[in-house]
């Protein structure tokens, strides 16, 4: 099983790692690809995740995960990166993202018609792509499967495991890794936050997606 995870600057390193770390245990072969092989920067400007290998090699993986961050809305013009999502999703057993990961789905025409969720920032934004935007965790249709914002990628992680090894191996794993939320704020989604820290990460969001566009001199 070939299962790989696309990385570029200024992506969110959860949104890789919480699922890289899931799916490392399934079986088979898990890689971080870019366009070119080497260092990725992610979006805290603090970790960097090397990429094995580019995307020209890894053409018929069995598995996509396309993780999210402040870099995507450029990407969604990027042909590059629509043209490979399109070509790796023609043959794959699965194509998966993470928060706003899915935009790249969308943008690449693979959400169209279908229910997914993102980022609670982006989920009308989904919409212009065709996709019915929803505010679950994790959302399946068919081959494509959809998480929210960042930790959700670990709970899309677990569902795909499920799927491709049966529930007891995806069982075994969450048990493996401790995967047992019990955060001490309960303010982990729009419904439920403050309505002024909605609106600090709002304002948060903007500072660093500009940034990274300062950084790539756009």
């Amino acid at each position: 099983m070939d299962i790989v995870i696309p990385i570029f600057d200024d992506f969110t390193a959860l949104d890789a790692i919480g699922p890289y770390e899931v799916l490392s245990r399934v079986g088979g072969r898990v890689r971080f690809v870019a366009r070119e092989p080497g260092p990725i920067r992610t979006d805290n400007g603090m970790l960097s995740v090397i990429a094995e290998a580019s995307l020209d090699d890894a053409r018929s993986p069995d598995v996509v995960v396309v993780p999210g961050g402040v870099a995507v809305r450029a990407l969604t013009s990027d042909p590059v990166w629509l043209d490979w999502l399109r070509d790796v999703h023609a043959t794959s057993t699965w194509t998966t993202s993470v928060c706003t990961g899915s935009l790249l789905l969308g943008a690449a025409g693979l959400l169209e018609g279908l229910r997914a969720t993102s980022h609670w920032l982006e989920l009308e934004t989904l919409r212009g792509y065709g996709a019915e935007p929803t505010g679950e965790r994790v959302v399946e249709q068919g081959k494509v499967i959809t998480a929210a914002g960042v930790s959700a990628g670990i709970d899309m992680a677990l569902t795909l495991a499920a799927r491709l090894i049966g529930e007891d191996g995806a069982k075994a794993i969450q048990l493996g890794i401790e995967y047992d939320p019990q955060p001490p704020f309960d303010c982990g989604s729009v419904e439920k936050a403050d309505p002024k820290l909605v609106e600090a990460i709002r304002r948060a969001v903007s500072a660093r997606e500009a940034a990274s566009r300062e950084r790539a001199g756009v």
